[in-house]
C-alpha cells in the first residue's frame, strides 16, 4: 500500500531532529577530546548564521544555536584562520592563554581532536546497531541455495539447490542477508561468484540482474538481484559480549559498501543522480519518522556512518583534510607553508561548494522540478 508523503512540518521536524542529533554528537567528539587535552572552546554552535539562542558557561564557552540549522562547529581558542595556524594575534597572547589554544598542542593531540568528530559518528551508529541486536536478535540464514528462479542470473550461471555461496566479487558472505547486500550494489555488472558444490569449490561469472522497486512513498530504486529466493531466517539471541563486535563489523561493512558505491559513481558505473543532499535527506527523514522509531533510528545510524565517512575524506575544510595536512607535517617535521595551506583550503572550499550544488540539483531533479 502506498502512503502519502508526510506533512511538511513533520518532515522539517524529523530532519532537524536527525541533523541536530548528528551535528551535536560530531561536535561533542571534537569538544570532549579538546577539553581532555586542555584546549579551551570559545564557541559551540549548532547551525550557522545569526544567533537565535546562546549561553556562556562557567568555562567561558558560548553555546549557541544559529538561524541556519545545516551543520555546526566548535571554535577552539586560537582558531583564527581555517588552517588553525598561529598568527600575530596568537603570539600576543600570554603564556597561560596560549597553553589553552589548539595550536599549542602536540601534533598527535591535534590529530586526535580532529579525528574525534567522525569517530563518535561511527560510535553512535555502533550503539544504535547494538540496540537493534539486543532487541531483535541476529537473523541467521546460511547462503545455501534452496531454489533458483527461472531466467535469472543464478539459473544462467548454473546454480542448483544445495550449492553454498562463499563469495561475491571477492567478498566473503556468510548469510543470505550479506549475499543480498553484496549483489544489490552490482546491478547489470559481470562479477565472479564463488560457491561450493559437493565439496568442490567453483567460480562462475554472473551478469547480475536489475530490479526496479518502489517504496511505500513512491520513491523508485534499482538494485542488483541474483535470482535466489531468500529462505526464512532463524532469529538467535546475541550475547551482550558479542553485541559490540557484531555491531562494529556491520558498521565497517556499511563503510566498505559506501566506498564501493562511491567508486562506482566516480568511475561512471552508477549514475551521478544517485548522489543525494540535504533536501533528499530531509524527505527520507520525514518518511522514516512516520514509519516508526525503529525505522528512524536505522536511518540515523546510516546517516551517521556516512557523515563520519565523508568527514574523513582528504579534502581541506573537512576533518580528513586537516588530518592529511597533519600527516604531511609529521613527515616533513614542519607544517606546510601558510600559502600552501591557504590555497589548499580554498580548493577544498571550491570542491565542497561544487558538491553541494550538484547534490542540490539532484535533489530538485528527483522532486520533478526540472520535468523530464
Amino acid at each position: 500500500m502506498q502512503l502519502e508523503s508526510p506533512h511538511i512540518l513533520v518532515t522539517l521536524f524529523a530532519f532537524l531532529l536527525l541533523l541536530g542529533t548528528l551535528v551535536v554528537v560530531h561536535e561533542l567528539g571534537h569538544y570532549s577530546v579538546g577539553r581532555w587535552f586542555g584546549v579551551k572552546a570559545d564557541k559551540f554552535s549548532i547551525g550557522f548564521g545569526p544567533q537565535i539562542w546562546g549561553r556562556v558557561d562557567k568555562r567561558g564557552t558560548l553555546w549557541r544555536v544559529g538561524a541556519l540549522p545545516l551543520g555546526g562547529y566548535v571554535q577552539f581558542a586560537g582558531d583564527m584562520n581555517p588552517a588553525s595556524q598561529p598568527d600575530e594575534n596568537w603570539e600576543r597572547l600570554s603564556a597561560a592563554e596560549r597553553n589553552q589554544t589548539f595550536q599549542s598542542k602536540a601534533l598527535w593531540k591535534r590529530a586526535l581532536i580532529v579525528f574525534a568528530g567522525p569517530a563518535v559518528n561511527f560510535l553512535l551508529a555502533i550503539a544504535i546497531l547494538s540496540g537493534f541486536l539486543i532487541h531483535y536478535g541476529q537473523a541467521v540464514n546460511p547462503p545455501v541455495v534452496q531454489s533458483v528462479a527461472e531466467g535469472t542470473a543464478a539459473e544462467k550461471m548454473g546454480l542448483k539447490p544445495g550449492d553454498r555461496i562463499l563469495a561475491v566479487n571477492g567478498t566473503a558472505v556468510d548469510s543470505f542477508g550479506k549475499l543480498a547486500t553484496e549483489i544489490a550494489v552490482h546491478p547489470n555488472e559481470r562479477i565472479p561468484i564463488r560457491y561450493e558444490r559437493d565439496g568442490a569449490i567453483r567460480t562462475e561469472i554472473a551478469t547480475i540482474g536489475v530490479l526496479e522497486e518502489m517504496d511505500r512513498f513512491g520513491n523508485k530504486y534499482s538494485r542488483g538481484i541474483l535470482g535466489l529466493p531468500i529462505p526464512r531466517a532463524e532469529i538467535h539471541e546475541v550475547s551482550i559480549l558479542e553485541v559490540p563486535w557484531l555491531a562494529t563489523k556491520e558498521t565497517a561493512n556499511i563503510v566498505r559498501l559506501t566506498i564501493k558505491t562511491t567508486g562506482q559513481i566516480i568511475s561512471g558505473r552508477r549514475p551521478i543522480s544517485e548522489l543525494g543532499g540535504p533536501l533528499k535527506i530531509a524527505k527520507v527523514s520525514g518518511e522514516q519518522f512516520v514509519l516508526g522509531m525503529a525505522a528512524f533510528l536505522w536511518l540515523t545510524a546510516m546517516i551517521s556512518i556516512n557523515l563520519g565517512f565523508i568527514n574523513l575524506l582528504p579534502i581541506p575544510m573537512l576533518d580528513g583534510g586537516h588530518l592529511l595536512l597533519y600527516g604531511i607535517e609529521a613527515v616533513r617535521r614542519r607544517p606546510a607553508t601558510p600559502v600552501v595551506q591557504e590555497w589548499a583550503f580554498r580548493a577544498g572550499f571550491a570542491v565542497l561548494v561544487s558538491f553541494m550544488l550538484l547534490v542540490t540539483f539532484n535533489d530538485l531533479a528527483s522532486f520533478g522540478l526540472f520535468g523530464k
